[in-house]
């Protein structure tokens, strides 16, 4: 909270005479500037000066932001103190489910290229086949309200495909090239408009074969996409308190119809946070999603380690609805200036709709997966993301698994 270096009310015709920053070190100031709801000139308004805090706060540059004002004869001068974060991020998440399945993506990111919080990356991923993908976002590049987001992936990995007479993998390659126009409606509402061009191949590797399913496909697609996401959270280092809701909205289209229609896809993400005494957060996420009905073993909602249930392997399963729900309490065991230790109960639910069943699905005992867990985070609270995390997630539900999840960042 801002420091407030003065006694009486502010008035209306009090004004603001000068804008300064300090602590900045790679951002530059004109960025910062710009972002800044208070304006020199403008009436001071405490309100806009704790919004510009927590709008600072969530930039990837910032580690920590306040305030102070002082009074002078022609009017105030507001202060905000930055204190960056390091910037130049590499990235890894590992998973394994048992000594047979194991992957990983590993990556580098400037999350603050160029002093203007844009994003630059490039990630490998190995999961029994090689992968990579380039990434540029600068969602201030026209201004305070819009930017674009530009990706670019070739995407190999192999995928089990479920038959009524048994598993088969595939080897998938997705080649894909996305263009993004973003904008900020204000603090909280931020939306994302685009189109992906992409090449999908799917290729018969082992296990059973249906005369229905193809065993080779080479399909190019296009997908139009909606991002709308609200967030009210409040920050203080690890610590977040409030609610978000990220929407995904996506309209896929091939250009050859037979081999695979049209449909559509959207999931919708409800996060809460809340703390809980000085060293407590309650998390919680709530996904849920739909997508037509396709009677195909290709379906695009999967059960996997690294997306929704930690523990129980690499897509085990696919659907075309998803329920998942991910709750954990974490609590910061040791805290330092810079460093913090903190340890993390979960559990994981989820249940997932057939591909061409019905509702009733989520409620089969086959689909439904519950996975309590117990983890430990690392985290470095002067490098933007620096939250290493390791989690054990154990079934307890028919036919469960067990298995431990590495990642870079919080897992939501």
């Amino acid at each position: 909270m801002g420091a407030f270096l003065w006694a009486k009310p502010i008035q209306a015709q009090e004004t603001v005479t000068e804008i300064q920053f300090e602590g900045l070190k790679r951002t530059k100031e004109s960025f910062m500037r710009s972002m800044a709801l208070l304006k020199k000139g403008a009436v001071l308004d405490s309100t806009l000066l704790e919004e510009d805090v927590n709008r600072f706060k969530r930039l990837p540059s910032v580690s920590n932001a306040s305030y102070s004002v002082s009074q002078q004869n022609t009017g105030h001068v507001v202060r905000y103190q930055i204190t960056e974060n390091f910037t130049l991020i590499p990235f890894a998440n590992l998973y394994s489910s048992n000594s047979e399945e194991f992957a990983f993506r590993i990556g580098l990111q400037e999350f603050n290229f160029l002093g203007r919080n844009m994003t630059l990356g490039v990630f490998y991923q190995h999961d029994v086949y090689d992968s990579y993908g380039l990434r540029f976002k600068a969602p201030y590049l026209f201004g305070p309200k819009w930017g674009m987001e530009v990706n670019y992936t070739d995407l190999t990995t192999q995928e089990p495909v479920y038959l009524e007479s048994g598993s088969s993998y595939y080897k998938y390659n997705n080649q894909s090239i996305e263009a993004l126009g973003l904008f900020e409606l204000d603090h909280r509402n931020n939306f994302a408009l685009g189109l992906n061009v992409f090449t999908e191949k799917y290729d018969y590797q082992s296990g059973a074969t249906d005369a229905g399913v193809p065993q080779d496909l080479d399909i190019d697609k296009y997908l139009i996409k909606l991002l709308y996401n609200y967030e009210n959270i409040r920050y203080d280092h690890q610590y977040l308190d409030g609610f978000a809701s990220r929407l995904n909205l996506q309209y896929v289209r091939s250009q050859d119809f037979d081999q695979a229609p049209q449909f559509w896809i959207g999931f919708n993400d409800f996060i809460y946070f809340e703390r809980w005494g000085k060293r407590g957060n309650w998390a919680n996420r709530v996904r849920l999603g739909l997508a037509s009905n396709v009677d195909s073993p290709f379906a695009p909602f999967t059960v996997d380690n690294n997306v929704n249930i930690r523990g129980v392997g690499n897509v085990i399963d696919r659907g075309t609805g998803s329920i998942v729900i991910n709750t954990e309490y974490r609590h910061s065991l040791i805290e330092k200036d810079w460093f913090v230790l903190q340890s993390n109960l979960f559990v994981d639910a989820g249940s997932w709709r057939n591909p061409g069943g019905d509702f009733a699905d989520f409620t089969d005992e086959a689909n439904i997966r519950v996975y309590p867990g117990v983890g430990v985070r690392f985290i470095h609270k002067r490098i933007f993301n620096a939250v290493f995390r390791i989690d054990y997630g154990y079934g307890i539900t028919k036919n469960a698994t067990s298995g431990i999840v590495f990642g870079i960042g919080q897992y939501f």
